[in-house]
């Protein structure tokens, strides 16, 4: 939902209002920083000063670019109880050897490649002032870059799940 989203923990308390008493939630989402495993991936690569910006002009949007990284507390504060939380390696591109994280790896790999300018013109033009040439030349450059085998890309995906209070629990709380 990343960017879809304006105000987190006003959509939690909702889910935890509109939740059964006993019944589950689960959220899942990103967190959206860009890393490597390995330190292939560094400061003067396109994509990683493309990522900071990204997470840049999102902020100055009110936008949360990063939500995995919150979840669990979310689900806490919204009244929420048992709230496990998980964090899964999401890669970019097929340099994982575990194949499922090669094959999840190659589908993102594509969405991003093919949805690059579609998640950028707006925040980039809107809320850094880059002009559409500037936000293309980026784009080409990102798209370059990842293409190099050697460079190992991932960011990670967050899943929170708890249960709200039995009517019994929520009386005595």
């Amino acid at each position: 939902m990343g960017n879809a989203i304006r105000d987190w923990p006003r959509l939690h308390q909702q889910c935890f209002e509109n939740t059964t008493p006993g019944g589950w939630a689960e959220f899942i989402d990103l967190d959206l920083r860009w890393t490597s495993p390995d330190g292939s991936l560094k400061e003067e690569h396109a994509g990683k000063k493309f990522n900071n910006e990204f997470i840049k002009a999102s902020h100055q949007a009110n936008i949360e670019p990063c939500p995995g990284l919150y979840l669990e507390q979310w689900m806490k504060d919204a009244g929420f109880k048992d709230v496990k939380g998980e964090k899964f390696v999401w890669p970019v591109g097929t340099w994982p050897k575990d194949k499922d994280l090669k094959e999840r790896g190659a589908w993102n790999y594509l969405q991003i490649m093919e949805g690059l300018e579609a998640f950028t013109f707006a925040l980039f033009t809107k809320q850094l002032g880059y002009s559409k040439a500037e936000v293309e030349v980026i784009c080409a450059k990102i798209r370059s870059e990842m293409k190099d085998p050697k460079l190992y890309i991932m960011f990670h995906l967050h899943v929170a799940y708890g249960q709200k209070p039995a009517v019994a629990d929520t009386a005595t709380s």
